[in-house]
């Protein structure tokens, strides 16, 4: 796109094709907003089930673990459950290392998520990766963690941050990610690094559509005082547009507020985001 803050004129384009579509979204069940835990980090560390609680007391529908979630025992698994069924929310994904997805640890990240009624196991990141063929082997993990996957009716995703986003060898490694791997391996679209890049996440959604069952809702501003750590709406994301084609194309199933900071307290921010996110979205 001609600037970081607009949306290309193929994506207008692409979504006026969809609309014909709408109807569909329309009459889904509404999707479920839920919080990144990784927004309220610090608080989670020092009261992880009274955080849950709080966060659920919001009005967020479903919560994301992040990698540390990965050290539990089945035991306090079946805890964090039952928090959550109490509370009547869910966890549809967690976030995950590399770790989840070798040989020797993915039948832990399995089990754990099946404890907790996650749906997605996610790579949240692929570590060092030099260039297209070290993206490519990351795809096949990706494929192979569907197929280990499968029997227990989990998938596998990736999430995205800017290097994923970011041209080398003349190609984007997500876009070498969503070539290569099938269709079982979810696109969780972090929307915040990707517009940074100057990516078009319209265009990028349109593009693949289907796979981009989960968003991170992270806004950006181009302001460099601001950049990650503005409130949800107060950036410089299209989010109407982004809405539209993510529950008429992309195959939604759930957003997810994430924030890495802002001037507010977390847990004060992540209420600011949810009553943003309702007035822009509805």
């Amino acid at each position: 796109m001609t600037s970081r803050d607009s949306i290309s004129r193929r994506s207008l384009l692409a979504l006026a094709a969809a609309a014909p579509f709408a109807s569909v979204a329309a009459n889904n069940d509404k999707i479920p907003i839920g919080l990144e835990l990784y927004s309220v980090r610090d608080e989670l560390k020092k009261d992880e089930m009274g955080t849950v609680r709080a966060v659920a007391k919001m009005g967020y529908e479903d919560v994301e673990f992040y990698a540390p979630y990965y050290d539990w025992t089945p035991e306090h698994a079946k805890e964090v459950r039952k928090l959550l069924d109490d509370l009547g929310i869910k966890c549809y994904s967690t976030h995950n290392g590399p770790q989840s997805f070798s040989a020797d640890g993915i039948q832990r990240a399995i089990d754990l998520n099946g404890i907790i009624g996650s749906r997605y196991i996610v790579l949240a990141s692929a570590g060092r990766v030099k260039d297209l063929d070290g993206w490519k082997r990351v795809a096949d993990m990706l494929n192979t963690g569907a197929e280990k996957m499968k029997p227990s009716g989990l998938k596998p995703g990736y999430h995205n941050h800017q290097l994923e986003f970011t041209v080398i060898g003349g190609k984007r490694p997500m876009e070498v990610l969503a070539q290569n791997t099938s269709k079982d391996v979810m696109l969780q679209l972090d929307v915040g690094h990707a517009i940074q890049t100057g990516a078009d996440p319209v265009a990028w959604i349109n593009q693949n559509p289907g796979r981009i069952r989960s968003l991170h809702l992270k806004d950006w501003s181009p302001d460099p005082e601001k950049g990650l750590k503005v409130l949800f709406g107060e950036g410089a994301v299209p989010w109407k547009q982004i809405f539209q084609a993510a529950e008429t194309t992309g195959g939604v199933e759930f957003y997810l507020i994430e924030q890495e900071g802002s001037n507010y307290p977390p847990i004060e921010t992540a209420e600011r985001c949810l009553a943003l996110y309702r007035k822009i979205h509805g």
